[in-house]
């Protein structure tokens, strides 16, 4: 199994258009970016995406995608669902999963295009590509919004979704001892409404005693991406993570 990210910005990515602060500008001059969120999994030759965003043409294009074969969305923002119409054309009844409450959401704006909502309630596994899936609550006011916990062969894969690091105590016995946590993380500090700063998301890493943690949605409130990793753990566009059939070869 192969998990990738496809895209560690958040709504706006980096750089930003008409933003030309430091993290900005040494972008633009080193040709580094980061698109809008969205995390691949891949198995037994098929591919999942967890939320699609406006950058999913490129993402797909870059990482020689020809198929998509499901999808789940997070929540109802822009940034995370926008790119699905990238398969207007292309793809046609891609199967879609998510809480009742998010379809309903993102559904006002889907009307043009075929695809197959596929209903989940929280907390209850189900399959996919070979993986067992499981989606909890996070806390996104002022909308519903879900991590994904993902099992495979004994490995455990948690992306907290965009949330602040008030949640619910269900979902974090869901997301105990990941042996990759992929986090959000807005900025290095601060306090938000609706998100985590890297400390924030740090101490949830290891409250759930992760093995491996990436930050991720990460804004332009960090320093340049190469100062930025010498003190945080942020994964960069197109970051890949390998998980092998034997148990005993982890990659940790």
């Amino acid at each position: 199994m192969r998990v990738t990210l496809l895209g560690t910005g958040d709504s706006t990515g980096t750089p930003i258009i008409g933003c030309h602060c430091k993290t900005c500008e040494d972008a633009r001059r080193k040709g580094w970016e980061r698109k809008r969120f969205s995390v691949m999994i891949q198995n037994e030759g098929k591919t999942l995406l967890i939320d699609t965003s406006p950058d999913m043409r490129r993402q797909l294009l870059d990482c020689n995608v020809d198929k998509v074969d499901a999808v789940i969305w997070t929540h109802c923002h822009f940034d995370h669902f926008g790119g699905f119409g990238n398969f207007y054309r292309v793809q046609s009844d891609v199967k879609v999963y998510t809480t009742p409450k998010i379809h309903d959401d993102i559904g006002k704006f889907m009307s043009f295009i075929e695809y197959k909502p596929i209903d989940v309630e929280c907390y209850e596994p189900f399959e996919l590509i070979g993986l067992k899936i499981t989606l909890f609550e996070v806390n996104h006011p002022p909308v519903d919004a879900i991590g994904v916990k993902i099992e495979w062969n004994g490995y455990k894969i948690v992306v907290s979704g965009d949330t602040n690091a008030n949640i619910p105590k269900r979902s974090l016995e869901e997301m105990e001892e990941p042996d990759l946590f992929i986090v959000e993380a807005l900025a290095p500090r601060g306090k938000f409404k609706k998100h985590m700063n890297a400390e924030e998301a740090l101490s949830l890493a290891k409250k759930t005693r992760a093995r491996k943690t990436v930050l991720t949605h990460v804004g332009h409130f960090f320093p340049p991406h190469d100062i930025a990793v010498k003190k945080y753990p942020i994964g960069h566009d197109y970051q890949s993570f390998e998980f092998s059939n034997v148990k005993l070869t982890r990659f940790f």
